[in-house]
């Protein structure tokens, strides 16, 4: 019986083939296993969640959710109008991001659980008026001192986007005048410098890049600070924005006019100097003298008499 030839082709092929697929399999699994090891190897192993939050340190893995949990708890403890004083004052002092309002809010309740523990103690060691008016300062303090802290890094932040104002003012009039844009200025004039003032301008930016229109920008900006000359240049810019005035005449006038008030502010403050030296001179420099001079004459009169 003549077998085809292309029956005998086809059981060459087939036989052919078993070695090479039984190669192949095994060059496979081959490779998987190197991997395995060289994932063994590299520390890539999977292990269960315990183990993974056995190996977190004792900060993350303990004390931060604590504080989360505490500043939930502050946040529902706390009226809702103080809640947004207190991101009003995170939002001028330039709303660090180590500092959200969550943890200030915990911070606000562990400072004054402090105090009042500090305040029972006062309490306990006896009942006077001093024990009692140091109690009610030492207890409220505590709750209040990120207020205060707060309240002291924004009126440093506003005072010194105060003083830069005038000299941002005229890199944007000189760089308006030598033909860029009203935007390109005010990014000139945020590359130029460093500080507050820069860090608002360049989020202004940012947020025109977004999509953001001009006035909603600088609405934004106004409320992020709590600057009068700042608002009265951004409702300038405003102003000629909607009649159509020359904006390079808008910006000479602004600087000048902040010019003198800051040499205005500074003569005020030249000359309120002699009322607040009245103050340390009377409680430390007087008293120090007169021992330095009439304590030897003293000494020596009550010798002779």
């Amino acid at each position: 019986m003549d077998v085809p030839a292309s029956v005998i082709f086809g059981a060459v092929a087939v036989t052919a083939s078993i070695p090479l697929l039984i190669w192949g399999v095994s060059d496979a699994l081959g490779r998987s296993s190197r991997l395995v090891r060289q994932n063994l190897s590299s520390g890539r192993t999977v292990v269960d969640e315990r183990e993974s939050l056995l190996a977190t340190s004792a900060l993350q893995r303990a004390v931060i959710p604590a504080i989360r949990s505490l500043a939930a708890r502050g946040r529902r403890l706390t009226p809702a109008g103080w809640v947004e004083s207190l991101e009003q004052r995170l939002l001028l002092a330039g709303a660090p991001r180590a500092w959200p309002i969550e943890r200030v809010l915990a911070a606000k309740l562990i400072l004054g659980l402090i105090g009042a523990v500090a305040a029972i103690y006062l309490l306990a060691s006896g009942i006077t008026v001093i024990n009692t008016l140091v109690a009610i300062v030492t207890g409220l303090g505590g709750y209040f001192a990120p207020d205060l802290i707060l309240l002291g890094r924004a009126q440093e932040r506003q005072q010194a986007i105060q003083l830069a104002l005038p000299d941002t003012l005229d890199q944007m009039t000189i760089s308006v005048e030598a033909g860029l844009g009203f935007d390109a200025a005010l990014k000139r004039s945020a590359d130029a410098g460093d500080g507050p003032l820069t860090e608002e301008l360049h989020r202004t930016l940012g947020e025109l890049k977004l999509g953001v229109s001009r006035r909603e920008a600088f609405q934004n900006l106004a409320g992020r600070t709590d600057v009068a000359e700042l608002r009265h240049f951004i409702f300038a810019v405003q102003q000629a924005d909607e009649y159509g005035l020359p904006i390079a005449q808008v910006l000479r006038t602004q600087a000048a006019e902040l010019r003198v008030k800051r040499r205005q502010r500074a003569e005020e403050r030249a000359l309120k100097m002699p009322i607040k030296i009245i103050f340390p001179l009377v409680t430390c420099i007087f008293p120090s003298l007169f021992i330095v001079l009439l304590g030897p004459a003293i000494i020596r009169i009550s010798r002779v008499l």
